[in-house]
């Protein structure tokens, strides 16, 4: 290795080392000041006047969004992955669906937020609801999701697909016992991913899910509910 390499190689890991200083300041920086108001009492209180208590609504409010967001992408998202990657020969009809899933990708929270009150809300009638607010959130994390799904699948060797097959096993039980299984943690990768940036837009969770300030659990799927997006 020459003395220029030895520099290209040098400035690399000097970069490498800057960024993960940056995150352990980052993070030592928001514990240091954060961890002081943290206590059970707070985390398993109810909210009183919006200025004593704690956080407990938010929390489970929060959950919520969380769990019909994925109900609602995951299995979308993977199952459009599976037939981008496995099922779809024509190229012009893949070609056409993976430029939706980008502009979908594109698109500002705000926007997304806006279309979940006018359809979602005003237009089925979900009203301001945990509803309303997991499918909206569903639509920011659909792209991520069909996108990286589809590039694990790709990624996973035709060997095991070829030797799959030659023992006798349908093309479907492939993809579910052996594909599906090796493109795994590609595929966690992606829904979380898509689910770190669901979890900071504010926008879409305010015009459909809630003001954020919700004081009691929510019953059923058509109540508003308290969140963390915007406590």
């Amino acid at each position: 290795m020459n003395v220029r390499e030895k520099l290209i190689t040098g400035g690399f890991c000097a970069s490498a080392l800057v960024s993960v200083a940056v995150l352990f300041v980052v993070v030592g920086f928001i514990a240091s000041n954060g961890l002081g108001a943290l206590s059970i009492k707070f985390l398993l209180e109810f909210p009183y006047r919006f200025e004593y208590g704690g956080i407990f609504p938010q929390i489970i409010g929060t959950l919520c969004l969380v769990a019909v967001c994925l109900l609602f992408a995951v299995p979308l998202g993977v199952a459009s992955a599976i037939y981008l990657a496995e099922y779809a020969s024509d190229k012009r009809i893949t070609g056409i669906v993976r430029f939706f899933v980008e502009c979908l990708a594109g698109i500002p929270s705000i926007v997304i937020g806006m279309f979940g009150l006018i359809f979602l809300v005003c237009y089925l009638g979900f009203d301001i609801s945990m509803l309303s607010g997991g499918l909206a959130l569903g639509f920011m994390i659909l792209p991520w999701t069909v996108r990286t799904s589809e590039e694990a699948i790709k990624a996973v060797p035709n060997a095991y697909r070829e030797a799959s097959l030659a023992l006798g096993v349908s093309q479907w039980r492939t993809i579910r016992g052996v594909v599906l299984r090796s493109a795994c943690p590609g595929i966690l990768t992606g829904i979380l991913l898509g689910l770190g940036k669901a979890m900071g837009e504010p926008a879409v969770v305010l015009l459909t899910a809630g003001s954020g300030l919700e004081s009691f659990l929510p019953k059923s799927l058509l109540d508003p509910v308290g969140s963390l997006y915007i406590r």
